[in-house]
């Protein structure tokens, strides 16, 4: 059972996993493939060039929620810890990886993927990237104060071995290799997505990168700032009603959906106390700290240290991870910020530093870049993946409270200015906030949909969200085109059946971000082993 921080961690950031939502039909693969070997067999060692794997238990889990399947588990050297679920009936030749969220250290929950009408379950993995975290705490970061080898498994090793590790099971146990393969991750999850298609594009057909946190080192500064500016719980839903009744109608609908919070520029000062302290209205410095959220992180002489801040609209998902939790001490962003300062974001034996200590300006930025431009995921070069018939698609909530949709903007512009896009595809989901929830729509899953890309060629040139009630129950349906076009109500029914809504290129705008990391932006080296 997770504590209650793990709890927090794991549901309230959804870092690993992406909700199911209405997608495309993939082609059904007609054949299922079955076992030829014992599940129990592969309790044993792999000797996998780079990747020495001991497979530790190998059960077979029956049919009940999922399909009945052999659950391994076991590390690879020197202390990576991974699942794999292998369907013993309904395996019909894929291959799906899932990314590891935040500071990672557990085995996320690894569910059979929704592949398309008619498609079997496909095998399935998760890793812990290479170290464990206490039940008690899921913010921890001790493992990485003196540990160089787990710490370059968190930034970059895990995923591409854990990939290795379970192909190979899954040629051991069906007899046969995958026949494709795919990762889907959000967050840190998703900076793992693009890594793996920049640094090892030969391991995935289809990748999914969902909020990527690539900019690693410059997110640790965002944390900070989020933490450093934060406004009582009880502000936030008079700020966001204001923000709603300003900002709501710009798309020239009235539907409580803000499609592109870059439209909108409310003034916090409209809310200033008159006179008293009230729930309804903002001090000054809560004005003062509103502003700063939403301009993002800067040095005392304007100069940005991120490229973005937080969206208008999203206001009510800053409750725990902008503004304190009481049974944390803190809220997940101030975490975030104080443990990877403290443990991880600088080279082993040099200073390092805390939220108290951390100071926004250039110098600062620049000393978290020796140690962690090996976890960033900001090449702009993947000729590789490209070329191999890779395919890619990022996605971003409009509403993002932890990661700025904004960066995800920048990245996609430097990444596909002036090339050719046959290959990926970027999908903003309006007003959802951190791979998950959102104040409209609330759900949104493409693995259909790059299924159906990869194995039969269809480009996805629409995936419908959905907006689900406390009780799971779909009250809004909207496509979400590739961006940059957006959905536009053509007049007749109701505005929340997507069948209603028809593709529009709004006027062309530049996404790119000037700020203090452009540096980081790279051409890569060579492919590491």
């Amino acid at each position: 059972m997770f504590s209650l921080a793990r709890k927090v961690l794991v549901s309230a950031v959804a870092l690993a996993t992406v909700a199911v939502g209405l997608v495309p039909p993939a082609a059904a693969t007609t054949s299922t493939i079955r076992p030829v070997r014992q599940c129990a067999d592969l309790v044993r060692d792999f000797d996998i060039p780079n990747a020495k794997t001991h497979v530790k238990s190998a059960v077979v889990v029956p049919k009940g929620a999922e399909a009945e399947h052999c659950d391994v588990r076991g590390t690879i050297e020197p202390d990576i810890g991974f699942q794999v679920k292998l369907p013993v009936s309904t395996y019909q030749g894929r291959y799906l990886q899932y990314g590891c969220g935040g500071f990672c250290g557990i085995l996320f929950p690894a569910p059979f993927p929704n592949c398309g009408p008619g498609s079997g379950d496909a095998a399935v993995a998760v890793t812990n990237d290479g170290h464990q975290a206490p039940d008690q705490f899921g913010f921890d970061t001790t493992w990485a104060k003196t540990n160089q080898a787990a710490r370059d498994d968190y930034f970059y090793r895990a995923p591409h071995v854990v990939s290795k590790a379970a192909k190979q099971l899954i040629t051991t146990y069906y007899g046969t290799a995958p026949r494709k393969s795919y990762f889907n991750g959000c967050s840190n999850g998703g900076r793992e997505a693009l890594l793996l298609a920049q640094r090892y594009p030969d391991d995935f057909d289809g990748i999914i990168a969902a909020a990527p946190g690539n900019y690693f080192g410059p997110l640790v500064a965002y944390q900070a700032w989020l933490a450093r500016h934060a406004i009582p719980d009880a502000k936030l839903t008079p700020l966001h009603n204001a923000v709603m009744a300003a900002c709501d109608t710009l798309d020239g609908l009235a539907d409580n959906q803000i499609d592109d919070p870059r439209r909108c520029s409310y003034d916090p000062a409209k809310l200033l106390c008159a006179d008293a302290d009230q729930a309804s209205c903002l001090t000054q410095p809560e004005v003062d700290n509103v502003r700063a959220l939403y301009a993002g992180p800067t040095d005392e002489h304007g100069k940005r240290l991120y490229p973005g801040g937080e969206p208008y609209g999203g206001e009510l998902a800053w409750a725990g991870w902008v503004t304190p939790i009481p049974e944390f001490g803190g809220s997940i962003s101030a975490l975030l910020a104080d443990n990877a300062l403290r443990n991880l974001t600088y080279p082993i034996g040099k200073p390092h530093s805390s939220l108290q200590d951390f100071k926004f300006t250039v110098p600062e930025l620049r000393r978290l870049e020796p140690e962690l431009v090996k976890a960033n995921a900001l090449s702009l070069d993947l000729r590789r993946f490209q070329r191999s018939g890779g395919k890619l698609i990022l996605w971003h909530g409009a509403s993002d409270e932890a990661i700025p949709f904004a960066g995800t903007l920048d990245y996609w512009q430097r990444l596909t200015h002036g090339l050719p896009q046959n290959w990926a595809r970027l999908f903003v989901v309006p007003t959802m906030y951190h791979c998950q929830g959102g104040s409209a729509l609330t759900d949104f899953d493409p693995t259909a949909a790059l299924v159906a890309w990869v194995e039969r060629g269809t480009t996805p040139s629409r995936i419908i969200a959905e907006g689900r009630d406390a009780q799971g129950n779909v009250k809004r349906t909207r496509p979400v085109f590739p961006y940059p076009l957006t959905a536009r109500y053509d007049g007749t029914g109701s505005i929340d059946d997507a069948s209603n809504f028809l593709p529009y290129r709004p006027s062309v705008s530049n996404d790119k971000i000037h700020w203090a990391g452009e540096n980081l932006y790279y051409k890569p080296g060579p492919v590491a082993p």
